[in-house]
């Protein structure tokens, strides 16, 4: 459904000297974002994890978001050899996983982020009642990644590898439903990726600024600086995350409901495809920095937190 597809659609024709530059183009990037992403979300694993100092619940979100980019880059290998070597060396198991791992990888993605930012409003709208324990992090961690695979089971059943109708001898990755089955299908996946945790968002974040609002005296206490910081930075993960992929879901809804843009030539499909594709893996490649920024800020946060607490007990052993 996506970059794939293009691939797969070249194994089937004979490549001119147009589809060849745009191949050979088009890899050559995909290799930059491969080697920029990973390094990038490999080093916040490592910091994030071997850090003498964790930042609680933030470190489990940071670990989820840069385990899911990691993934979703981990594709690109296989994605740039089908597409020089025009056939499908990887099975019918590759199919079902390789084809389907932008899904899984997605959800999992803007479903963390959901998650932090309900943390993020019970621990400055809620601030009594919002004591997370590890345990109850851990399996909502577990319930993301379980929701996420159960939402792209779909595709991994239906992916199947078949024979080029050209009869060349070269395979092909091909979903065996009907158009109409995979466009309610992807439907529901634009509700559950975008627009539901979209909504989600967007009125935990109007709560949070009316919270500000009205103690808006109280934000210029440096701690309540550091948490606003904290909450920036999610919101800019979440901005840019729709930034690079409601024009992905955009193009693919259109393809699927064969709206009137799609009177574009053949070739200038391929660019759009192709723009829209490596605009999701543009995003797995600047979230290391974000990812970073955030874990500084809220780990000064917490720092600030304890200091103030300590302060705090200090005063009242003295006034005793």
């Amino acid at each position: 459904m996506d970059v794939k597809d293009e691939a797969n659609m070249s194994m089937e024709s004979p490549g001119s000297a147009e589809e060849v530059l745009v191949t050979s183009t088009l890899s050559a990037v995909l290799v930059v974002m491969f080697l920029l992403g990973m390094a990038g979300n490999l080093y916040v694993l490592a910091i994030t994890v071997l850090s003498h100092r964790p930042v609680g619940s933030m470190c489990v979100h940071v670990v989820n978001l840069a385990l899911a980019d990691v993934l979703y880059l981990s594709t690109i290998p296989f994605v740039v050899s089908t597409y020089l070597a025009r056939d499908w060396y990887f099975g019918d198991s590759g199919c079902r996983l390789l084809l389907s791992m932008d899904l899984f990888t997605m959800h999992a993605s803007i479903y963390t982020l959901t998650a932090m930012s309900s943390e993020r409003y019970q621990v400055i709208v809620r601030p009594l009642r919002a004591r997370i324990s590890r345990c109850y992090r851990k399996l909502t961690s577990l319930a993301i990644w379980l929701i996420s695979f159960l939402l792209t089971l779909p595709m991994m059943c239906m992916m199947r590898l078949q024979d080029s109708q050209y009869g060349s001898g070269k395979k092909i990755c091909f979903p065996t439903w009907t158009p109409e089955s995979f466009r309610h299908y992807l439907t529901v996946l634009f509700f559950t990726s975008i627009l539901g945790p979209g909504l989600i968002i967007l009125y935990l974040y109007s709560c949070l600024a009316r919270a500000y609002w009205i103690s808006g005296q109280d934000l210029r206490r440096s701690s309540r600086k550091l948490n606003q910081c904290v909450m920036l930075r999610i919101f800019t993960i979440i901005i840019v995350y729709w930034a690079c992929f409601v024009p992905f879901w955009a193009w693919q809804l259109a393809k699927s409901y064969q709206y009137d843009i799609l009177e574009l030539a053949p070739s200038s499909q391929i660019y759009l495809n192709f723009g829209v594709t490596c605009l999701t893996y543009a995003n797995s490649c600047v979230n290391p920095l974000l990812y970073t920024l955030l874990t500084r800020n809220y780990r000064e946060y917490v720092t600030k937190r304890m200091r103030e607490a300590n302060t705090e007990v200090q005063k009242r052993t003295l006034g005793r």
